[in-house]
């Protein structure tokens, strides 16, 4: 595939075809956290649990679990000994059994080491998964992948080194602040995924970014390569009543994971292992959070890195629960959530760019 300056008009076949997508709405449990109502057809979904939600993923129209497996998991080391990769491998491979007893669907691998992980994982259940990808050390936030020619060598090198023929979604990490990409090389991103698909290799594409407009614009250009966007979606994040970035999601029809829930952990006040005795409490800020983010009809899905069992059965209890937090509640979440923003990690502050959508 040559890399050569091409107009965007090159790729957008077939614009009509979003535009004429339903607005995105929530499926399976009700907004007052009810079970699938009876009579359901729930023979296409995969991985069906009657006590879980299901949401359509926009015009993909796989209906994914309304909390699914994000890739990173931080503090894994209050679970795990560091340096054990037999008991890490473990854990892993537990957490995902755990996820899929519960009825979630899909996992959100975005680094090398999480696709591997993952793949690992899912040998031999792969039927009860959709798998995202994403190995974004060789993607386009380093310069050396920025074509569509480089993205697709190391989209291939990558599914060879997972042991992998195809993924479900591949969405190439972009700049945090995408709007920062050159225009050729946003039409290297839109160029890989087109051919991705193509080949069968990628069912759906998409991309993660952390920035709005940028993400906004790629909506309205490239309708037939953008399926899912991955992007951040917090604790604390509220929607702008004009102009918010969701009417273009669901115009376009798309569908959203929303990483950072918990803030990287700056939501809780433990350590996050099970013994730290403010678990309890994290447990339930960990449920408020996600509650209040299923609020928004046009999120797929949040989707938390789980570093344990019992974390995997606190998000699926928060599903079931009563979905508008009650006055009590709003309080409780706010509280927690100007906590969050106090103590957010180096690095992580524009994360507060986020509080309004």
């Amino acid at each position: 595939m040559a890399d050569q300056t091409l107009d965007r008009r090159d790729f957008v076949r077939g614009a009509a075809a979003a535009a004429a997508g339903a607005a995105l709405t929530a499926q399976g449990l009700a907004a007052k956290g009810q079970p699938q109502a009876a009579g359901s057809d729930t023979s296409r979904i995969l991985n069906y649990n009657p006590d879980m939600e299901y949401r359509r993923c926009g015009k993909s129209n796989l209906m994914v679990s309304a909390v699914c497996l994000g890739g990173h998991w931080k503090r894994i080391n209050t679970v795990v000994p560091d340096g054990d990769g037999e008991a890490f491998n473990k854990n892993r491979h537990d957490v995902v059994s755990r996820c899929i007893e519960a009825g979630m669907n899909y996992i959100d691998a975005c680094t090398g080491g999480e696709v591997k992980a993952y793949s690992a994982a899912l040998k031999g259940r792969r039927d009860k998964m959709y798998l995202g990808y994403s190995w974004y050390e060789k993607e386009s936030r380093f310069p050396d992948w920025r074509s569509g020619k480089k993205l697709l060598q190391s989209f291939d090198d990558g599914l060879k080194e997972a042991e992998l023929d195809y993924v479900d979604l591949w969405r190439i990490t972009c700049h945090e602040q995408g709007g920062n990409h050159t225009f050729n090389e946003t039409i290297g991103v839109i160029e890989a995924l087109a051919e991705a698909k193509k080949q069968g290799k990628a069912r759906f594409t998409g991309v993660s970014s952390h920035d709005r407009k940028w993400l906004k614009w790629l909506l309205e250009e490239f309708p037939n390569e953008i399926d899912i966007i991955v992007t951040p979606y917090t604790a604390n994040t509220k929607v702008l009543p004009k102009e918010s970035l969701f009417e273009a999601v669901q115009k376009a029809d798309v569908g959203v994971f929303g990483i950072k829930p918990f803030a990287s952990n700056s939501l809780f006040a433990g350590s996050s292992a099970p013994t730290d005795p403010k678990a309890g409490e994290d447990d339930r800020r960990a449920r408020l959070a996600i509650r209040f983010i299923l609020c928004n009809p046009a999120i797929t899905a949040p989707i938390p890195g789980l570093i344990s069992i019992a974390q995997v059965e606190n998000v699926t209890k928060a599903v079931k629960e009563r979905r508008e937090l009650d006055g009590k509640e709003t309080a409780d979440l706010e509280a927690a959530a100007q906590e969050m923003w106090a103590n957010l990690p180096s690095g992580y502050g524009w994360l507060r760019n986020w509080e309004y959508v």
